[in-house]
Parts: C-alpha cells; structure tokens; sequence
C-alpha cells in the first residue's frame, strides 16, 4: 500500500487527518515544521487512511513514512 512520506526532515507539527478518511491525490494530510517554516506534506495517491505512524511533535527525516492509505 502508498505511504505518505515526510519529503523533508522536521517536526510533525500537525496531523490534518484521520483514520479511515478518504484522501485525494494533493490533499494535506500533516504539516512539517523545519527551519521555523511550516511545510504542508500532500498525498501523491487517493485512497483511505489506513493507519498514522506519526504523533504531532515527533521528529521525522526525509522519506519517513508519515501516514499509510489502502
């Protein structure tokens, strides 16, 4: 299944979604903070959050996966 991958390294400064919603391709589904600068983290797929694997205020690197669809 697509993973939604932090495609910067940051803080998980908020999550926009939530288990079992459906997402479209370009929806926001959390929020990265890096370098005092807030960086939305969009879907590349559609499909339906399957699982979070991140909580706010984890620190995550670049291609950590932030959220699973099926």
């Amino acid at each position: 299944m697509p993973n939604v991958e932090a495609h910067i390294t940051g803080t998980v400064w908020k999550i926009e979604c939530q288990v079992g919603q459906q997402i479209e391709e370009g929806d926001t589904v959390a929020i990265l903070e890096s370098m005092k600068m807030e960086m939305p983290v969009e879907a590349e797929d559609e499909g339906t959050v399957k699982a979070i694997l991140v909580e706010e205020g984890q620190s995550v690197s670049e291609g950590d996966a932030l959220v699973e669809l099926e």
